[in-house]
């Protein structure tokens, strides 16, 4: 994820990992992993397993790798015990980052980290440091068809939402962190696309950046972060340029 919580800066980052398909299917793996040992196998039993589920089909990973990821969790030959570890610090010019990781060996990533930091123009800072600008929040992106916006309103309240903002064909529904699988449920039984459901960390501030070298800094390390198997999920606060649509 990155700094803005817009259907534009999502598109991207799919875009992106599309591209590096494999390390889609590791790091959502990863989580799947995790999931099963805390609520069990079963996805009627485990809404957050469910949730996974549909972020892996999302990001076509095939059943065949979801049911082995499952089974290999659930069973007792797996061994690999992953933690979560997240990481504060600042990047070139001041800008914000907070990166979350799921980890077998956290000095490993820990070194890994900071060294990215240090490479690009940042530094890895305390627990706390940049955490205190950005909010947990809900984000539920949903694409739709021949629908008024006093029906959406009608549906999102009755899903448990708690906002809304329509971009053409795309709705992007902001809740509780906690409620995201609910209202996600919620909204694919009303006929919804629900394209991704996620809990994350958004800026309450926005730092722009104007000069060309900590741009260029800025962008190589959230590459470096998103090509780590162990980073999960990338938030900050730059004031990212929006990129032009492609005719």
């Amino acid at each position: 994820m990155s700094g803005h919580s817009k259907w534009a800066t999502i598109r991207r980052k799919k875009e992106a990992t599309d591209g590096a398909r494999a390390k889609v299917f590791t790091k959502i793996g990863r989580e799947i992993a995790v999931v099963v040992r805390e609520g069990g196998p079963d996805p009627n039993n485990n809404a957050k397993l469910r949730e996974l589920i549909s972020k892996a089909k999302a990001n076509n990973v095939p059943n065949d790798n979801i049911d082995r990821i499952i089974k290999k969790a659930a069973g007792d030959g797996d061994k690999t015990h992953y933690e979560s570890n997240v990481y504060e610090g600042y990047g070139p010019c001041g800008v914000a980052v907070i990166v979350e990781c799921l980890t077998d060996n956290k000095n490993r990533t820990a070194g890994d980290i900071r060294h990215y930091f240090d490479k690009f123009g940042g530094n890895l800072g305390t627990t706390g440091c940049v955490s205190f600008m950005f909010s947990d929040q809900g984000t539920i992106v949903l694409s739709y068809e021949n629908q008024n916006e006093d029906k959406i309103m009608e549906d999102v309240f009755e899903a448990g939402a708690s906002d809304f903002n329509i971009d053409g064909d795309i709705i992007e529904i902001t809740c509780e962190p906690n409620d995201v699988p609910a209202v996600a449920e919620a909204f694919r039984g009303m006929g919804y696309n629900v394209i991704s459901a996620e809990a994350e960390k958004v800026p309450s501030t926005y730092t722009k950046l104007t000069d060309e070298d900590a741009i260029k800094k800025m962008n190589c390390l959230l590459e470096h972060l998103e090509d780590n198997d162990d980073v999960q999920n990338v938030y900050h606060n730059w004031d990212m340029p929006e990129e032009p649509d492609e005719e």
